[in-house]
């Protein structure tokens, strides 16, 4: 039995700011001395996505949601004000300016501090999903996995 505080988040949300938060949350946790893990689901999984192209072999619906949703972190949109695309360029303009870092460097550094990255395997299979097209030493599991990482919860978060 450890006295190490455990945090875990859901990040359900594909919208940058959010994934923001939660990132910059898992991020204090750990430098708190936290154990950390961020359960990635439905669209919370675009900010495990490679900014490149995989090729891989996937169904017609597969791929339609391959090219629905954004490749990577730093093509997800604003939850609010997202003005067609605008609004995450006007966003990072502005964070880049107060020296706060973008969220690829976010989920860099939590991947550094050793926070838990999980891919729900549930939501990959529905959304066709392979793991090769996610970022390399991230875990995957389902929600059982994430519900034994937060039944010892100190802190558990959906967003």
């Amino acid at each position: 039995m450890t006295d190490k505080k455990k945090t875990t988040i859901v990040l359900f949300s594909g919208d940058y700011d959010k994934a923001m938060a939660a990132y910059i949350i898992a991020n204090g946790a750990a430098a708190y001395d936290h154990e950390v893990t961020i359960f990635h689901t439905f669209w919370g999984l675009n900010a495990l996505r490679k900014d490149e192209i995989i090729s891989v072999k996937k169904s017609f619906m597969e791929k339609i949601f391959g090219k629905m949703m954004p490749r990577g972190a730093d093509k997800m949109g604003l939850s609010k004000m997202n003005f067609a695309g605008f609004g995450p360029k006007m966003i990072k303009d502005i964070m880049k300016k107060h020296n706060a870092l973008p969220l690829p460097q976010l989920i860099e550094m939590a991947q550094e501090q050793d926070v838990k990255l999980v891919a729900c395997t549930m939501t990959m299979d529905l959304l066709g999903l392979k793991q090769e097209e996610l970022l390399d030493s991230i875990e995957y599991a389902g929600v059982a996995a994430y519900l034994g990482d937060a039944e010892d919860g100190n802190v558990n978060l959906f967003i």
